[in-house]
């Protein structure tokens, strides 16, 4: 069991959630503004995607991410900023016996590419999706290849960032494995993210399995998506990890009640001090991470 746990608050994801729960950030400021109302809350780590203000829907703009990151970082509070770094995986297969003719969900970009505002603004943490997978019941599909994986590896290691892998399923966490072996990353962390259809599910036997096989040492963090968060995060934390919670993965605090990003940060504190845990400062999370100290 991890009695110093480190909370992460994802705070808006790529989903369509928008018009699903009216606190989902949208805007830069937005956004910004869940990732100080969570570090309020008792948050660790803040993990940020970013929307076209506009239509809501996910975006790789790098102005976007740079309103963001200066925003929290101008806060008086502290949390530790964590950027995806998986936009630019998504492909929709073209219907039927028309596979080529791709659909307007695709944006597919390469792995340097979908980097650069990691590498404009040096985020303490940004996360690498570690394989291909098939994301619910139709054609859509993330992609994100060994060639692809291994370049952004390398230049995550070389801007100085830590990496976070996130981790859908098995053979995921298998190639993770082999990077790490081959010398492209350095003291990663572990992202266990389950039941996304059809990666990984949500229970635990599924969790633990991949737990068994993290590398000896290492820092990881598990979540559950829908009713499933809380949970899976009170198994991560009882088989060792840390948590995630937020309106990335799970919109609603209780049945017919939407959540906010601080809501689910404060009802996960409570289920780790009710196990007998303690959520770790942005100062300790850093120490725990081996991230540099403020």
């Amino acid at each position: 069991m991890n009695h110093d746990v480190i909370v992460t608050c994802a705070l808006t994801g790529a989903g369509d959630t928008v018009g699903r729960n009216a606190n989902v950030p949208v805007t830069p400021k937005q956004i910004a503004k869940a990732a100080i109302e969570a570090a309020k809350a008792g948050a660790t780590v803040a993990h940020a995607h970013v929307r076209d203000p506009q239509t809501g829907k996910p975006s790789r703009d790098v102005a976007l991410y740079r309103e963001v990151v200066e925003r929290i970082r101008e806060a008086e509070v502290d949390i530790v900023i964590n950027l995806t770094a998986g936009m630019g995986g998504d492909l929709e297969i073209g219907p039927g016996e028309t596979p080529l003719e791709f659909g307007p969900g695709s944006d597919l970009v390469g792995p340097l590419t979908r980097l650069l505002h990691v590498e404009e603004l040096r985020p303490e943490i940004c996360t690498l999706d570690c394989g291909t997978l098939n994301f619910g019941d139709g054609d859509f599909i993330y992609v994100s290849t060994p060639a692809q994986l291994r370049a952004g590896a390398k230049r995550i290691t070389e801007l100085g960032v830590k990496a976070e892998l996130e981790i859908f399923d098995t053979g995921h966490l298998w190639f993770a494995k082999q990077m790490l072996k081959e010398g492209l990353l350095k003291n990663p962390l572990f992202q266990l993210c389950l039941g996304i259809p059809w990666g990984a599910p949500a229970d635990t036997t599924t969790m633990k399995a991949m737990v068994d096989n993290l590398p000896p040492g290492a820092v990881w963090a598990g979540f559950g998506i829908g009713r499933m968060q809380m949970p899976m995060a009170a198994q991560a934390m009882l088989l060792g990890g840390n948590v995630r919670v937020g309106l990335e993965d799970n919109l609603w605090l209780d049945k017919g009640v939407p959540a906010s990003n601080a809501s689910l940060t404060e009802r996960v504190i409570q289920i780790i001090e009710r196990l007998g845990g303690r959520v770790l400062t942005p100062a300790q999370g850093r120490e725990k991470m081996g991230l540099p100290l403020r």
